[in-house]
């Protein structure tokens, strides 16, 4: 964006949030955060998901509202309050904001979804157009994506983040520390499809959906998802490790609880409106992907 902007920010403080905040101040733009407790500069706004409450008189004249917050799907073993949050999170919070896009009119609302929209597609191809599945996280993902729809007739993004690579967080952070001690492997086995993206490029997709007049569902993914089999031996490499010890199924389901099904489902997620509307990657392959990413 040639033009600086003021730009406010849910789920400022997140993997996401503080990457992208970083990018958008280095490239001359003003940041203001949405915060739950009182603020303390003018760089923040409060805000209250749980009550609905949005301080809408500082977000006047903004030109972008992205809204990232919610609970980590993967923080904590699924149970029927947890999983309650992770709706709740997304559902108050996205309604909240959404309203707050609504009254403030920005030129832009970049809202967060996931690929979890599709469910289980084993080796089949998805798309934007495709339904969504049947699952719990499907069943979030639609009432996510409807509460983004009350902005009415604001420029909506519904951006449906696959698993961002980077070895500060995430999954991939979770994994290095066992692949560093050379007990790294494959998850159950092996043939699920995952769909991912690195931070740099995830960063680099939310600004070219600010800056690029594409609407609606957009997958931020890179183009070319891998099995976890080939993931898991493309990260042994970059590590110069063995990939000898695979995690059984059975045990990821003890371990992990419901959240076991994103690890061991398979989704293979096309990001066909960016392609469509002309973005290039800079990692489009795991195995440069991941050499860039690990410092042994």
């Amino acid at each position: 964006m040639s033009v600086p902007q003021r730009i406010a920010i849910t789920g400022a403080s997140g993997l996401i949030g503080t990457a992208l905040v970083g990018h958008l101040k280095a490239e001359g733009h003003t940041v203001q955060r949405l915060v739950r407790r009182t603020t303390v500069g003018s760089d923040e706004i409060q805000w209250d998901p749980q009550t609905g409450f949005v301080d809408l008189e500082p977000l006047r004249g903004v030109d972008a509202i992205i809204h990232l917050a919610g609970v980590g799907v993967g923080d904590k073993r699924w149970n029927k309050k947890y999983k309650s949050e992770i709706l709740n999170s997304r559902l108050l919070g996205t309604t909240a904001i959404a309203n707050a896009v609504a009254e403030v009119k920005p030129q832009v609302f970049i809202s967060a979804s996931a690929i979890g929209w599709y469910g289980e597609s084993g080796n089949r191809a998805v798309v934007e157009t495709d339904r969504a599945g049947d699952d719990f996280l499907a069943a979030v993902c639609r009432e996510w994506e409807a509460a983004a729809d009350l902005a009415g007739d604001v420029r909506t993004v519904k951006i449906r983040t696959g698993l961002v690579l980077d070895p500060t967080g995430g999954a991939l952070g979770k994994m290095l520390p066992l692949f560093r001690l050379g007990l790294g492997g494959k998850l159950g086995n092996g043939k699920q499809w995952w769909s991912w993206i690195t931070l740099h490029d995830q960063i680099r997709a939310i600004v070219f959906a600010l800056e690029n007049q594409i609407s609606g569902p957009v997958n931020l993914t890179a183009p070319n998802p891998v099995t976890n089999q080939e993931f898991t031996a493309a990260l042994a490499r970059a590590m110069h490790r063995p990939a000898l010890f695979p995690a059984p199924a059975i045990a990821l389901k003890i371990a992990l609880g419901g959240f076991s099904s994103e690890v061991l489902g398979s989704k293979r997620v096309i990001p066909h409106v960016l392609q469509e509307a002309g973005f290039t990657w800079d990692y489009p392959h795991i195995s440069e992907a991941l050499a860039q990413l690990i410092e042994d």
